[in-house]
């Protein structure tokens, strides 16, 4: 009696996993194109740390590779920073069994920040700028025209406020830039994928996750809590995330305070109609109480005003 019933949950998972698969490829697909990430011809540079973000950027591109129209070519790299008890040949071994291109770039960048870095302090910092003037070198050196990184739609959300709360400054995470000596272009394909969807596909497609013990152990980071912070956000108000992202490309400069982006210095009355000059909320799209709005409604003199707080 348990064959029918094992039969319709191997369909069900079958069904699900095929569903995860077409919205992260088309997901990846819509960044490359709305930011043209990948053109014709460019050998991308995949940074394969070993974690679940960077093993699903490659195997979606993968996937994105085989039906392209736009011929490109990828190759794998890892930077073997030498943590303790890192296994060091599973990487390679993974990746012969793709049958791509791949480099395994050895660096004992973990001695340099534990030794540079006080016991208990943050070594993000550190560890990053390391990371990334090995990774530059390194796409350099194999002729690498595009950078891609596997940093997610949760990673740019966090990235936004974490710069709000602790920078003071409106700040995310661009999917696409170039590098500071104007050498590199930076991509991030993940932009528009949520980070639970590639914990469910990295389950599914069973990658050799390596687990980072330097940063990754680290509890009491300010990225960590905000993080919680929005899945906290996001189960209670579903959609909240995304929202965040779309915000972070819907930008209305005139109704901000950077004086370096909106003449507010200058800007006086002319008399014309300025569109959208004075709308604020009034596009709010949070629903309002009906009692509420009866209420208003039913105030002398507020029917027809636009009150704005």
């Amino acid at each position: 009696m348990n064959a029918p019933a094992d039969g319709q949950a191997v369909r069900k998972n079958a069904f699900e996993a095929n569903k995860l698969s077409k919205r992260l490829h088309r997901q990846v697909g819509q960044a490359i194109a709305d930011f043209n990430m990948i053109e014709a011809g460019d050998k991308v540079m995949v940074c394969l740390s070993g974690g679940k973000d960077s093993h699903g950027l490659l195997d979606i591109l993968l996937g994105l590779r085989q039906r392209s129209p736009v011929p490109f070519d990828l190759v794998a790299v890892n930077l073997d920073q030498k943590q303790p008890g890192f296994p060091a040949q599973v990487l390679p071994d993974y990746l012969a069994g793709l049958g791509i291109p791949f480099h395994i770039e050895a660096q004992d960048t973990y001695s340099v920040v534990k030794k540079l870095v006080p016991e208990g302090r943050t070594m993000c910092s550190l560890c990053s700028r390391l990371r990334r003037g090995i990774l530059y070198r390194v796409a350099g050196e194999l002729g690498a025209t595009k950078i891609a990184l596997g940093h997610h739609r949760d990673d740019m959300v966090v990235t936004l406020l974490m710069n709000m709360f602790f920078g003071s400054r409106i700040k995310g995470m661009p999917p696409k830039l170039v590098s500071d000596d104007g050498r590199h272009v930076v991509i991030r394909p993940l932009a528009y994928v949520d980070e639970t969807d590639l914990e469910r596909w990295a389950r599914h497609r069973q990658f050799p996750i390596i687990p980072c013990t330097l940063c990754g152990s680290q509890d009491h980071l300010q990225r960590v809590q905000v993080k919680k912070m929005i899945r906290d956000w996001e189960r209670d108000y579903p959609g909240r995330i995304a929202n965040m992202l779309t915000a972070m490309g819907n930008i209305t400069p005139s109704h901000m305070m950077d004086r370096n982006l909106y003449p507010f210095t200058s800007i006086k009355a002319t008399g014309a109609p300025v569109p959208g000059g004075d709308i604020a909320f009034d596009d709010e799209p949070c629903a309002t109480p009906a009692s509420v709005v009866r209420l208003h409604a039913s105030l002398p003199g507020t029917a027809d005003d636009d009150a704005e707080d």
